[in-house]
């Protein structure tokens, strides 16, 4: 009865969806000149044809430098030292759990769960990940990235702190 279902479910929803797909397409096609980003010369005056230059030569363009800091400044410091102890409380009491039988949820780190030297390699690699990819984003001239990659970490590690705790 289960196969019979699941193939009228199929046509209906095929029946009742096609039409709208088709619909949803030509309506795109349709839509794109209106979302097209280019001038029409001809809508122009000529005087705006001419070569003007955008910036006159007269004056030097300085463009302003971007605020720059040092990858190890105060705040990149405590953000990585507050990654790591959150990253240790999250292996502590990962360990303590599995040790009480509970299970590692996360599957990247069910892999490492089999024994206390997998977790404690797990989270040391994340926690020199973190670093590695602000130290990347930095040399990259994304700082607000840089140091959102441990905001995010600090705040996915204290989650699971909370939740192992909770879960005891």
């Amino acid at each position: 009865m289960t196969a019979v279902t699941n193939g009228m479910l199929t046509n209906l929803l095929g029946r009742i969806f096609r039409p709208k797909a088709a619909i949803l397409l030509v309506l795109l096609s349709l839509g794109s000149p209106a979302l097209a980003q280019e001038v029409s010369l001809a809508l122009l005056s000529p005087e705006t044809l001419g070569p003007t230059p955008f910036v006159s030569t007269s004056q030097p363009v300085s463009l302003p430098e971007a605020p720059t800091h040092r990858f190890w400044d105060r705040e990149n410091r405590v953000l990585f030292a507050t990654n790591g102890a959150f990253s240790a409380a999250d292996f502590f009491v990962t360990r303590a759990n599995l040790k009480n039988g509970g299970q590692e949820l996360n599957p990247m780190t069910r892999v490492f769960a089999g024994g206390t030297a997998g977790l404690a390699v797990n989270f040391a690699g994340e926690s020199a990940g973190v670093v590695g990819v602000s130290y990347f984003l930095h040399k990259t001239g994304h700082h607000k990235l840089e140091r959102l990659v441990s905001m995010l970490n600090i705040g996915s590690s204290a989650a699971a702190v909370t939740f192992d705790l909770a879960h005891r």
